[in-house]
């Protein structure tokens, strides 16, 4: 029953995932298709239409794809955000023992992929491009696997998940770092002493929901405006959610029974209506069950969805309409660099760190794994796109002939990883489970 109760929601954000994967899937494919049509004219401009406000003194008006980039992927990290501090308060990070694997493997998948870069790559203009190889998109990378079925064990989905989260808070911090603008400190020191005051409340395990979205916003807008990227926003705000409920389940199980003893008792079976005394149980039961859930749980319930099969499709829409028949020619050397970065330098580090890290005794093999799967996996983790896309767009805010080539290379990388690492999957899933090491 406890296994039940732990397993059964990895198993539904796995499904979540697999089916957003394949949504993003089409979103890329029709991208590509739309923008290299007639109509892609119209492709083009949709993006680049300008929305915002105005008035006499001040105006903030952008074009549609950095609304989205800027706007609706602060909700993307917001839900990065929650998952990694689920992670690391009661996850699969929450202990030594724990993340020592998908750390390790984290932190090869990180590093290697960055040495690959600048090893290939020789012109000074692109070298602002190293961040791209780094990350792994969870939601293609889970659905290329789910594919596989029973051939890969419930372990490897974790593993994958893990270092996937881990990955993103690689890629998070690297953009706060490394991909902001130069900084405006005043702006910056407002949006923290708001952060502050959400950290504070969340210390005092205090909710206050119509608060965090009203401070929100704001420090969103103080973050852009100050030169850090504002999705860097939406990670930190995640971290003012307080995990807690206000009550235990212990509490609430006996509240529930004495809700539903009140409610039989009131029943009036004359009437095919509920009685007061019900009505008023019934707003009880209400107020109690948002007091046993977590507030956190509860926004990662409820955003996961919108962003799974709205942020990240319309993320997919916009930014991936490669043109290639407009006579351009596209810098195939960045092309071929990002795209053996995001292939070779993820497995090669993804694969040696995990390996390094059992033969060490620093870490230990997911229950029913061997190495062959793990292979498998670390060749999957070079599906980069959406976090590598979006990196893109940072590195080259100003050059539509390297953001272009960019995303060939992210493109291109990404779907020979997920054909090869789909591949190797499938074979080792016919290995025995004791076959521990290729």
């Amino acid at each position: 029953m406890v296994k039940r109760l732990l397993i059964t929601p990895f198993q539904r954000f796995v499904t979540t995932e697999s089916f957003s994967g394949v949504i993003l899937f089409t979103a890329t494919v029709l991208a590509l298709i739309w923008a290299n049509t007639h109509f892609g004219d119209i492709y083009q401009s949709i993006w680049q239409y300008k929305l915002g406000i105005s008035t006499e003194d001040y105006e903030l008006s952008k074009p549609l794809i950095l609304w989205i980039n800027d706007g609706l992927m602060a909700i993307f990290f917001f839900l990065i955000g929650l998952e990694i501090k689920r992670e690391l308060l009661i996850g699969e990070l929450n202990s030594v023992k724990k993340a020592s694997f998908p750390f390790l493997a984290a932190l090869g998948g990180m590093l290697v992929p960055v040495a690959f870069f600048f090893l290939l790559n020789r012109n000074p203009e692109t070298s602002h491009a190293w961040g791209i190889s780094m990350a792994t998109d969870i939601a293609f990378s889970l659905a290329i696997i789910t594919l596989l079925g029973k051939r890969v064990p419930l372990g490897l989905k974790i593993f994958l998940t893990a270092f996937a989260i881990v990955d993103d808070l690689g890629a998070v911090l690297v953009i706060a770092i490394f991909y902001s603008t130069s900084i405006k400190w005043m702006l910056l020191v407002y949006g923290l002493g708001l952060l502050s005051v959400l950290y504070f409340l969340s210390y005092r395990q205090i909710h206050a929901k119509y608060l965090i979205l009203s401070f929100g916003i704001v420090i969103w807008f103080l973050f852009l405006k100050a030169g850090i990227h504002p999705t860097i926003a939406g990670v930190l705000l995640a971290f003012a959610v307080p995990i807690r409920q206000k009550i235990n389940i212990q509490t609430f199980s006996e509240r529930l029974c004495s809700i539903s003893d009140k409610i039989r008792a009131a029943a009036d079976n004359n009437k095919p209506i509920l009685t007061s005394e019900q009505i008023e149980e019934l707003d009880n039961l209400e107020e109690w069950t948002s007091k046993v859930q977590s507030p956190l749980q509860q926004l990662e319930h409820k955003l996961h969805n919108w962003v799974a099969f709205l942020i990240m499709p319309v993320f997919a829409l916009a930014n991936s309409g490669v043109v290639f028949s407009n006579g351009t020619a596209l810098d195939t050397t960045l092309s071929s660099t990002i795209a053996i970065s995001l292939m070779a330098g993820k497995f090669a580090g993804i694969f040696l760190f995990s390996w390094l890290g059992v033969k060490l005794g620093l870490a230990a093999l997911p229950e029913n794994t061997s190495f062959w799967q793990v292979m498998g996996v670390s060749l999957l983790a070079g599906v980069g796109f959406t976090m590598s896309i979006f990196i893109a767009n940072l590195a080259f805010p100003d050059n539509q002939l390297l953001l272009d080539s960019a995303k060939v290379g992210i493109l291109i990388g990404s779907f020979v990883a997920g054909v090869a690492g789909f591949l190797v999957l499938r074979i080792s899933g016919k290995k025995p489970a004791e076959a521990k090491t290729p």
